[in-house]
């Protein structure tokens, strides 16, 4: 009998200690919920930590510290929390949210991917796993989500250039210019985004639209350095400006004077388009740096041969091949038609 009684008193007064953790739990929980409103948050998760010692499985208590600390910009703390409710509560909707961008906004892509595929609360879940997918390099996955994506909001630059980077990375130039094309249009002050817009082009030998981009780029404010120069001015020479084109490269052969290289392009990009008497300058320029150009001589000869002085033309290029008897390889394959150097 004695027995029992302890028995039963124990158990009432483990009862009383547990009413009393839960009352205190609530309490602190209250507590902080008037702190948060009136927007003392470090006061509100001292209350909401004083609320969960109280009762370990208090997962709005969780919930509300999460957003506490996300109010002071403590972002692990935050984390923990809403970690902590989803352990408790794996299906609720608000924390699944939660962590979805936490994970998200941590470039934790793994993460951000697994709570994004449960989050029905996230109107951009596909955006975010094609976002993910693409920092994995996940190409194939980023691009069916993306353009997901796009699809619901095409008004979305950010995503429709990632899709164009996307589509860059698998190799698939032809698929990411219009994409490049739209999110150009929709934030011309990514100037960057412009530029990249331009290499695409010109690389895909569009050089009147490698044009037209570059200079967009510049007038966003992109940086007007030597590689903006070069690139601008051979896509300007392919295009058929030649006089804008040239100004261009020539102002980045003064800062590099060392580099013949582009002297010798104009030479053969304007022999291409049929501006001989314009190549044989350049051509006239790189003997002046070194007689022994046999190169350069060869290339005034052919020019020559075009504008119809075919004697001299070929006197040239035998003298060329003299020098350098690995020209005459550029005869036989009909450089003269080519102007292939």
């Amino acid at each position: 009998m004695k027995t029992f009684i302890i028995s039963f008193l124990f158990l009432n007064t483990m009862s009383a200690h547990a009413n009393v953790a839960i009352d205190s739990s609530k309490y602190y929980f209250e507590k902080g919920v008037e702190e948060k409103s009136a927007k003392r948050f470090l006061i509100a998760a001292k209350n909401f930590d004083k609320a969960i010692t109280f009762n370990k499985a208090y997962t709005e208590a969780y919930i509300e510290n999460g957003f506490v600390n996300l109010e002071m910009r403590r972002i692990e703390p935050a984390k923990v929390n809403f970690v902590k409710a989803y352990e408790l509560q794996p299906t609720n909707a608000i924390i699944i949210k939660e962590l979805t961008d936490l994970y998200y906004s941590g470039r934790q892509w793994d993460k951000a991917i697994e709570f994004a595929t449960k989050c029905s609360a996230c109107e951009n879940s596909a955006r975010m796993i094609g976002m993910a997918n693409y920092e994995k390099e996940e190409f194939d996955l980023a691009e069916t989500f993306l353009l997901k994506a796009i699809a619901k909001n095409p008004s979305d630059a950010d995503a429709t250039y990632t899709l164009a980077r996307n589509y860059v990375e698998m190799e698939a130039y032809k698929k990411a210019v219009p994409y490049y094309d739209k999110a150009v249009k929709m934030q011309p002050e990514k100037n960057n985004w412009a530029y990249e817009l331009g290499l695409l082009y010109y690389n895909n030998n569009n050089y009147r639209n490698a044009v037209v981009a570059f200079e967009g780029a510049a007038a966003n404010g992109y940086v007007v350095n030597n590689d903006y120069n070069e690139n601008y001015g051979y896509s300007l020479l392919y295009s058929g400006q030649f006089e804008k084109g040239e100004e261009k490269l020539m102002a980045v052969y003064k800062r590099k004077s060392s580099n013949k290289d582009i002297i010798r392009d104009l030479a053969q990009i304007l022999y291409e388009q049929k501006q001989y008497n314009r190549s044989l300058d350049y051509c006239q320029r790189l003997l002046e740096m070194d007689g022994n150009d046999a190169k350069a001589l060869y290339q005034a000869g052919l020019s020559f041969q075009k504008l119809g002085n075919t004697t001299k033309g070929q006197g040239m290029c035998d003298k060329a091949i003299q020098m350098d008897p690995s020209l005459a390889s550029k005869r036989v394959a009909k450089a003269d038609e080519s102007g292939g150097l």
